[in-house]
């Protein structure tokens, strides 16, 4: 009978949630949620110096955000925790004690220099690079002399040195063999009584049953290591799955100068949670050949790890921008005044009472200007018109617009033709401006932009008539009058 599922995300706390670590996360979520096993969120938090609880915190706010949920993990709970790593100490000791007495690690007494020394010799003479395995000759008596005296020591696993080929059944890539003899005795518990990540990873898949590992594959080196470890420890390894990295349009790893690197910095600059998972979820699996737009639900329901790419993908966000477009447009009028609210906010446009009071009038804004967002945070900039009092006109609009002969006349004959609506509507906005060319003798669209500008500020804005809709009468008419020169 196979087992149930069970995959993890384990990242470590050291930054915030990388691109990367959150298609990881989302490729994990979406294998456990098709095959109905379950998703555990556990913190690698073994990096003492570079781990915070604020990093720790942002993570875990990131992957809420992308509407990532765990079934274990910090918050959940779950039969197998603590899953902070820091807090599971005593397993890896225990764990070791084990090694111990089944005769698969050992004592190393070699100091850093002695190291650096043999590695440096081994390049020198282009032997074998690795440890040279001088400490695991030690007679059983002579390292418990050594030990007891207080020598400094790490502890190493003893690699089976005619075990034949580590063989990774890699559930995307196929077989991937190593070379035994190529892996050296890897430490598994510093000087100070640490674990490495190669140990404690293995340690806490052990403990939580888990069934298959999924990552990128910068750990693909580290599997045959991990599957030793497994094996010492008499224990069944997991089925693995190593995603190929995100690569830039340059074909060099993803960095900042390809764009933002964070799920946080993209939050900030207004992408969708539902467009990046998208996204990401086509970074290396596709629904079919033709589908670009699919829900999480319609991901989670199709998703198949067999079928990853084995090539790296390519990050391209322009077509991220396209995509977080098509999702904004697809809002409703109450979820976009939601997601755009706290924007106005934050930018001192309005008070959250002025934003609860205007409710109506900000949903009204989306029409607006949803077919000319690619992202939230174009808003602010694209709007802060209808919230001043005084309108900042841009010096080379003005230029062009309101210094040409008859501007004067056009903002006095569309302020004229305004101030007496009995309703201040668009429809009736448009009916009544589009008559001003016509008793001009002018072209529509230079009285048109003319009235842009004055009240505006730019040559560039949502459609003018709901805008001078939103902007009020009172405030239409002052902009008129004070751009006349």
């Amino acid at each position: 009978m196979t087992a149930p599922v069970r995959v993890r995300f384990a990242p470590s706390p050291t930054g915030h949630l990388h691109i990367g670590g959150a298609r990881t996360a989302i490729y994990n979520w979406a294998f456990a949620r098709h095959m109905g096993g379950t998703f555990i969120l556990r913190i690698d938090d073994t990096d003492a110096e570079r781990s915070t609880d604020e990093n720790t915190g942002q993570i875990l706010r990131s992957m809420r955000w992308l509407g990532l949920t765990w079934d274990e993990g910090p918050d959940a709970g779950g039969d197998f925790g603590p899953y902070y790593q820091t807090a599971r100490s005593a397993l890896y000791a225990r764990a070791l004690e084990d090694l111990k007495a089944a005769g698969h690690a050992y004592p190393c007494f070699c100091s850093t220099e002695d190291l650096a020394a043999k590695r440096e010799a081994s390049r020198a003479s282009a032997g074998p690079s690795g440890y040279d395995r001088t400490c695991r000759a030690l007679t059983a008596a002579e390292s418990s002399r050594r030990i007891e005296a207080g020598e400094p020591h790490v502890w190493r696993v003893a690699v089976p040195l005619d075990r034949g080929d580590v063989v990774v059944d890699d559930v995307i890539r196929g077989e991937v063999p190593f070379r035994a003899e190529a892996l050296d005795d890897l430490i598994l518990v510093r000087t100070d009584g640490t674990p490495t990540y190669n140990f404690a990873t293995v340690v806490d898949d052990w403990q939580m049953n888990i069934t298959h590992v999924i990552r990128g594959d910068d750990h693909l080196s580290n599997t045959p290591r991990q599957i030793v470890i497994f094996e010492a420890l008499g224990a069944r390894p997991p089925k693995y799955g190593h995603l190929s990295m995100i690569l830039g349009s340059d074909g060099k790893r993803l960095s900042k100068r390809h764009g933002a690197t964070s799920v946080d910095a993209y939050k900030a600059e207004g992408i969708l949670p539902e467009a990046l998972l998208n996204y990401l979820a086509l970074l290396g699996w596709a629904l079919d050949d033709k589908t670009t737009i699919f829900d999480a639900q319609t991901f989670t329901e199709n998703f198949d790890v067999t079928r990853v790419s084995r090539n790296p993908a390519i990050w391209d966000p322009e077509k991220l921008e396209w995509m977080n477009g098509w999702y904004i447009r697809e809002l409703s009028p109450s979820a976009f005044a939601d997601r755009v609210t706290p924007l106005l906010v934050d930018a001192a446009l309005m008070t959250p009472a002025e934003a609860d009071s205007r409710r109506l009038w900000i949903e009204a804004l989306q029409p607006l200007v949803s077919e000319r967002l690619k992202r939230l945070d174009q808003l602010v900039p694209m709007v802060s018109f209808l919230f001043s009092d005084d309108v900042a006109i841009d010096p080379a609009a003005y230029e062009k617009t309101l210094t040409q002969e008859g501007a004067a006349l056009m903002l006095a004959a569309a302020a004229d033709a305004l101030a007496n609506l009995a309703e201040w509507s668009a429809e009736q906005i448009e009916r009544t401006l589009r008559q001003v060319p016509e008793a001009l003798g002018m072209k529509p669209k230079a009285v048109f932009q003319v009235v842009r500008v004055a009240t505006t500020g730019s040559t560039v804005s949502p459609p003018l008539f709901e805008s001078l809709a939103l902007l009020g009468r009172e405030k239409t008419l002052q902009r008129l009058e004070a751009a006349k020169v």
